[in-house]
């Protein structure tokens, strides 16, 4: 294994793992708030259950997520060493604030883990609201740091090196509000739709149970806008990676040739040596309208960038459609459940149906970030910085990477087995409490 692939590999393993417990990071706090403050409002005990419940959860994410976090920031030192030498002035003002949010979320979830009986009912919701703000602010910080790799800012090039740099415009790059956006709505939904998954199933099993009832609504109140929006912010980002990253929007679309009123692919499996992605179905200027809003505008193919300057196509383009297609059976299902809601309320509970559909959807949101963060950094390859820096000058010339490589992939799987064991007692030890008629009819309301 060469030095840049083992570097490469040892990155991706690093933040696919990690980029998980980042996304429950930003959801899960929101749904304990809301338990929190559902039972300050309504005084039913379950409601305390699950907020507690789901305070020590999102603990148990938050320490395993730090920990990663720690791993990955000595990682870009030590694999990516020219790389924070030459974009480190410029990413250090976000990596710094994303560090103080972290901190600041710290520092609360402590008190709200500790706070029950220590301080007012209000001041304890409120450590648990900057809970919530801070752990999305802290991801907002670290994804402005990709978009910058994506489209850099905020500096001017003198014989090959950054001079006048301006952090504030690195910060506010031209990818950052596409990204930021659509990695924050993702967050909600697949950690929302997670839960309520794991609640609809023991649902299907025990559909009276008021406990399961009440934290799949919470989870639902969650998940279901994301999903619902999460297209339209995948709209913005596909046309944002069209206008800056054409190479990249020509890989995942499996668009070889430049082309007027470009079809858009759905499935296919792309042909390099023949420049062609067959066995795709194909709606005739469906690209060119999504991508420019003008079904005969010109769609950039891959004919129109250097060979070398290819990103592994087939791998993106599948990536691209994994994404997708889960992306839009979520929206499905949130489009369902609020039909359903507006309709009966206690149906959304019953219907074993929309239940299994549920539960279906569960493991779909964090599949559908990971294919979305492969699409997103294999395909910025064969460039580290966009069109500044090459992956292959950021390696270390360290050898023997293959080494921390695999103790560091052996570490991420026994955290992975400890964390789901630590989650599977706190869902396995769930009171069993029925429905009375009076909570039938109130249904998802109590939680609204």
């Amino acid at each position: 294994m060469s030095d840049l692939l083992a570097a490469r590999s040892q990155m991706g393993m690093s933040l696919a793992f990690h980029i998980i417990f980042a996304a429950v990071g930003i959801a899960m706090p929101l749904m304990m708030v809301l338990a929190e403050l559902q039972w300050q409002r309504t005084g039913d005990a379950i409601y305390l259950d699950l907020a507690k419940r789901w305070a020590r959860g999102s603990a148990i994410l938050f320490a395993v997520g730090a920990m990663s976090g720690t791993v990955l920031s000595f990682e870009l030192g030590l694999l990516w060493p020219e790389f924070m030498r030459y974009a480190g002035a410029i990413i250090g003002m976000p990596f710094s604030l994303e560090g103080f949010a972290f901190f600041t979320e710290a520092i609360f979830l402590g008190i709200y883990l500790y706070g029950w009986d220590r301080i007012s009912p209000r001041m304890h919701l409120l450590s648990g609201i900057l809970v919530a703000v801070s752990g999305v602010v802290s991801g907002i910080f670290v994804v402005m740091v990709n978009a910058w790799m994506n489209s850099p800012a905020g500096f001017r090039l003198v014989d090959g090196v950054p001079t006048d740099i301006d952090p504030i415009a690195g910060m506010l790059n031209p990818a950052a509000f596409s990204q930021t956006l659509h990695m924050s709505i993702a967050a909600y939904a697949a950690t929302g739709i997670a839960v309520a998954g794991i609640h609809a199933l023991m649902l299907r099993r025990d559909p009276t149970n008021r406990f399961h009832r009440h934290a799949m609504s919470i989870a639902l109140i969650v998940a279901v806008p994301a999903m619902i929006v999460q297209p339209i912010s995948g709209d913005i980002s596909s046309r944002y990676v069209a206008h800056w990253q054409p190479a990249k929007f020509a890989a995942f679309e499996g668009q070889f040739h430049t082309q007027a009123g470009a079809p858009l692919r759905l499935g296919g499996v792309p042909d390099v040596e023949a420049g062609e992605t067959r066995y795709a179905l194909e709606i005739p200027r469906g690209l060119s309208l999504l991508a420019y809003h003008d079904r005969s505008a010109t769609v950039k193919g891959l004919d129109q960038f250097p060979r070398d300057e290819w990103p592994p196509v087939p791998v993106v383009h599948f990536a691209f459609q994994i994404m997708v297609a889960l992306g839009l059976y979520l929206a499905l299902v949130g489009v369902w459940v609020a039909i359903v809601a507006w309709r009966d309320r206690e149906a959304v509970f019953t219907s074993r149906r929309l239940l299994g559909a549920v539960v279906l959807a569960s493991p779909m949101g964090f599949i559908a970030i990971e294919a979305g963060w492969t699409v997103t950094e294999v395909g910025r390859q064969p460039w580290i910085i966009q069109g500044v820096m090459r992956t292959a000058d950021a390696v270390t010339p360290m050898p023997m990477l293959l080494v921390p490589f695999v103790a560091f992939t052996l570490l991420y799987v026994l955290l992975g087995v400890v964390v789901v064991l630590l989650l599977y007692r706190q869902i396995a030890h769930s009171p069993t409490v029925e429905t009375s008629q009076r909570d039938k009819s109130s249904g998802l309301q109590a939680s609204v």
